[in-house]
């Protein structure tokens, strides 16, 4: 029976494979189709100098998100301090992600026993697209900052209208400001 059953499956397989058409050692070739001399391209090649295979990964892991900044400086503490008073002015929730400031590394980092053992001790930044304040180095999001500048996030955006009425919604504060950011947004593991 099993047998029977084998045969029949192998019948089935070899029926279903396309068979190549005869050609009695000739080589057929469809004609090529000719385009009249009023036909348009549709598309436009350009040649662009980088290679198509990084835009299309950087097109996967980059986003343009817009970044609200309340105030940025270089001492954890006041801005720290100044997060707090926003909260409690403006009613904007916080979120530390799990980070606080390490003395001895002079860095806003996860805890060294977080269950991340790759980013466990290290700075892990804000990368989505979110409504709350946060702690974060600049140079995250604006390459010509400098090293160690903190940035007290107000939020990350997707359109410039939600990010100016975020700026807007604080007031009159001095040192706020917004911009556009090539954010990284692939597989940090």
């Amino acid at each position: 029976m099993k047998i029977i059953y084998l045969l029949l499956l192998i019948c089935i397989i070899a029926a279903c494979k396309p068979k190549p058409p005869k050609t009695n050692g000739e080589i057929k070739v469809k004609p090529a189709k000719v385009l009249s001399a009023s036909y348009k391209t549709t598309q436009s090649l350009q040649v662009n100098a980088r290679d198509t295979t990084q835009r299309d990964i950087d097109t996967i892991n980059y986003a343009d998100y817009y970044i609200v900044v309340a105030d940025t400086g270089l001492n954890y503490n006041e801005l720290r301090s100044k997060m707090f008073d926003l909260k409690k002015s403006l009613n904007i929730p916080i979120d530390t992600m799990g980070r606080s400031y390490n003395k001895a590394k002079d860095l806003i980092a996860l805890s060294d026993k977080d269950e991340d053992e790759i980013y466990a001790g290290e700075y892990y930044p804000r990368r989505s697209v979110s409504d709350f304040l946060s702690l974060e180095y600049l140079n995250q999001y604006k390459s010509d900052a400098k090293e160690k500048t903190i940035a007290l996030v107000r939020g990350i955006y997707e359109n410039k209208t939600s990010a100016d009425s975020a700026l807007l919604a604080m007031g009159q504060s001095k040192p706020a400001f917004a911009f556009k950011a090539k954010v990284y947004i692939g597989c940090m593991h």
